[in-house]
Formats: structure tokens, sequence, C-alpha cells
């Protein structure tokens, strides 16, 4: 990794700090490889067989994740900051979560392995699993990187999940994607391990490598990181009194209007862009008929992208301040998912382009066809004004919060973030069902994010802070 690649300070962190922001390199590719790019997409159209049922099936297998991790994941915070340890139970999350994605591997093409609804049980439970963990570990960030090295150490903990994530999807790809395909003096000749390309074992395997990552991953963790100290309270105990620190958390809140007013518009366009993340290979497969081959080059591609969409976003935010910024990049978001519904295998915008009337651009192994080079570009858009929105988001809330008070609206931030992540799967999949179409499917996605947009409308603040005034 280049010294680009990490925050400035990170040079002078402690082994706690970097086995801290190292496990969240271990954790990242799950979200990479298993629910965007590879895994769903081969279970919708290959185990499923419809990408119409399979898209509704993987909406239904999120939307009850995302009830899971409303009911649970606060009170959990709140718990585990009344009994103070955290190792403990995260060491129970992961002997958990890891068996369960690696039993993904036997989702057979044949239905001989596990059954869909089986699958769908798994991968609800995974997402409440995977909640857990994200919140377990960035209650450990202060005991391993210290209030002065925590920001520069959640820095390099994304740097890391970029890093390894964009490194196995060009391991993947040259392992087991390419060989047989490409004539490349690089490329193996066959896929290594001697897996079955017939039995799609090239999309199983990603299972048991985001599986074993993980596991090592965490291992510096639970070796260097500080845990903080038992307070010796009951289970029961902790419940109760972390369940009364919300309800003060959200009593303390009232009466700052414009912070509860963006954060209720947040939960609005979050729902919207974690619905263009998951869903977006979902749709790739089945409207373009994309393999392993093609998912792979496409997520890699969007994945860099993405790295200018968090430049974008703090220039915005310097440049016109962070709610002008906030509704330019969910703009974007929007026209870069109507883009993408505009194309299919036969569609190029929306209108009639058949295969059989149009010569291939290129005679690459990839992305021959104008509507998948118009799915492209709109997954380029997608990723740089994703990104960018996340990023304002953070930046916006600071604009509109006493700041005596940010560390408490923070709290509620990440709730207004997990609260309704229920709610675009959910409507994806009762759209996808009545309207038997992957495309009606993903519209109430727009929907969402348009409601988030008018109601950054009503919040007052957020505008350009001169560095004098900071």
């Amino acid at each position: 990794m280049t010294d680009t690649a990490v925050p400035a300070r990170a040079k002078g962190l402690g082994l706690p700090a970097w086995s801290w922001a190292l496990f969240q390199g271990a954790r990242d590719p799950y979200v990479i490889l298993i629910t965007i790019y590879i895994f769903t997409p081969y279970f919708v159209t290959t185990v499923v067989g419809d990408p119409v049922k399979g898209q509704a099936l993987a909406a239904s297998a999120a939307k009850y994740a995302g009830w899971g991790v409303m009911l649970l994941a606060p009170i959990l915070g709140a718990t585990v900051d009344r009994m103070g340890s955290r190792k403990p139970w995260l060491a129970g999350v992961m002997m958990l979560l890891i068996p369960l994605i690696f039993s993904l591997w036997w989702t057979l093409p044949d239905g001989s392995g596990l059954q869909p609804m089986t699958v769908v049980a798994i991968m609800a439970v995974i997402g409440v699993l995977f909640a857990f963990t994200e919140t377990l570990h960035n209650a450990l960030l202060l005991p391993a990187a210290g209030m002065a090295r925590a920001g520069a150490t959640s820095g390099l903990a994304l740097a890391f999940g970029n890093f390894v994530s964009v490194g196995m999807l060009i391991f993947v790809l040259w392992a087991f994607a390419l060989p047989g395909v490409v004539d490349w003096s690089f490329i193996p000749k066959v896929p290594m391990f001697g897996l079955d390309i017939a039995a799609h074992e090239q999309d199983r395997i990603v299972a048991p490598i985001v599986a074993v990552a993980m596991a090592i991953g965490v291992l510096p963790l639970f070796r260097f990181v500080p845990d903080v100290p038992r307070t010796g309270m009951r289970f029961a105990n902790a419940v109760v009194e972390g369940a009364a620190d919300l309800v003060n958390l959200f009593k303390e809140a009232r009466g700052h209007r414009d912070a509860m007013i963006f954060l209720g518009a947040r939960m609005f366009y979050t729902d919207g862009l974690t619905g263009i993340l998951v869903f977006g290979g979902v749709y790739a497969a089945g409207a373009m008929g994309w393999g392993t081959l093609e998912l792979l080059m496409y997520g890699l591609l969007l994945s860099i992208v993405a790295v200018g969409g968090g430049l974008l976003g703090g220039w915005l935010d310097g440049r016109l301040g962070p709610k002008v910024a906030l509704r330019l990049e969910i703009t974007g978001v929007i026209i870069s998912q109507l883009m993408t519904l505009g194309m299919t295998r036969d569609t190029f915008f929306y209108q009639p382009w058949p295969a059989a009337d149009h010569a291939p651009i290129w005679d690459g192994p990839m992305f021959r066809t104008m509507p998948e080079i118009g799915l492209l570009l709109a997954g380029f858009l997608a990723a740089i004004t994703v990104t960018s929105a996340y990023a304002s988001s953070r930046t916006m809330l600071t604009r509109v919060v006493p700041r005596d008070r940010v560390g408490v609206f923070f709290g509620l931030f990440v709730i207004s973030g997990t609260a309704t992540s229920w709610l675009a799967p959910m409507l994806v999949e009762i759209a996808t069902e009545a309207g038997k179409s992957q495309r009606i499917g993903l519209l109430p996605i727009s929907g969402l994010l348009l409601l988030g947009l008018i109601g950054l409308s009503f919040v007052r603040g957020g505008g350009r802070v001169d560095h004098h005034d900071d």
C-alpha cells in the first residue's frame, strides 16, 4: 500500500490501532464479494434461475436483516456500553458469522445443496450478525487508538477496507474468471485449485475466501487491541439501563429542529443509497445476463471510480456547503438510477436496441455492446455520487447541531442509518413481485431518494463555512 492510501498520521499509529483497522479490511469484502457483485447475483440468476423471482428473494433477505438490525443493534450497543467488555461479545458473534458465510459454498446451481429459502434465511442472519460486528468494532476504536488518533485510525480502516476488497476482486478475476476465457500470458490457463466452472465454483468460492479472511483478520484485534474493563453489571440490568440511555438520547435531541429534520431525511435517502448498492449487481446480472467475469470487472471498475466520490464530496462541501452538495449528489444518484433502468440486453436508454441489428463495439471478452457500455457509465455515476453523498452526510450533521452536542447527535446519526434499513428491500420485494419486473421492482429506490431530497429542503443551515469562521 502506498503512502497515499492511508492518512498521513497513520505512520505514527501503534500496533493496537493497526490491528483495529485491519479488521475492517477483513470485514468489508463480505459486502463487495457476497452482497453486491458475485454471490448474490449468482444466487438470483443461476440458483433461482429467474431474475425477477431472485430479486424478490434477495430483497426479502435484506428486509429481514434490516428488521433484525433495527430491533437489536441499538440496544446491543447501549447494553455493551453498560457492561464494558466488548471482546467476548465480538468473539461470540464471529463464531456464528464465519461458519454461516462459509456455508454459502454449498449453494449449488442444480438445487441439490442449500435450498433457496434456506439461503435467504442464512443471508438474513448473516446481515444481522455483520451489523453487530460493526457496532462492536466501532466500540473498540478508542481503546485501540485513543481520542487523538481516532480519526487517523478510522481513515486507515476505510483504506484497508477498500484496498482488500479491490485486491480480492482482482484475485478472483485473475484466478477463476479469466482463465480459459482469454489467452493472456499472465493469466493461468485453467482456474486455480481445479475449480469446476460448470458447477459455478468460481462464484461459490468467494464465500470460503471471505470467511477465512474474516477469521484471520480478527485475530490481531483480539491479540493486540485492549478491551474496555468489565463493569460487573448483570446482563439484565445492562439491557434496562441501556434502553434508558437510548430514550434519554432522543429526549436530549428534542428541540433541535433542523438536526431532527435532517436525520429524518437521511433515513429515506440512506435507504435509497443502500438499495443502489445492494441491488446494483443483481440488476446487472439479470438485465444484461452478466456472469462472474463481467460482474467482477464491473465491481472492480466501480470500486476504483468510487474513490473519486469521496474526494468529490469533500470538494463540494468546501465549495458549496454540505446541504447544496447533498442535493446535487442525491440528484446525481437518481439520474444514475434512471439511466440504469433504461439499459437491458436489448434496450439502450429505454429505446429498442436488438443485439442482432448492431455489431459489437469491440472483440474483447466483456462490455461489447452499447447497452453494456451505457450500464457501465450509469454505474460510474452511481459510484461517484453515492460515495460523495455518504461523505457529505457526515459533514452536514456537524453544521446543523451545537458543537458541544456533536457526539450525542452522531449517536442518533448511526441509528438513523439503520432504523429503516429494511424499508428499501421491502419496497423492492413488493414492487418486484407486483410488477413481475426487475425494472419496476427498483423504482421505489428512486422514490426514497426523492423523499430524502425533499426533506433536505426544509433543513436550515448546512451552508459553506469559510476557514476564518471555523
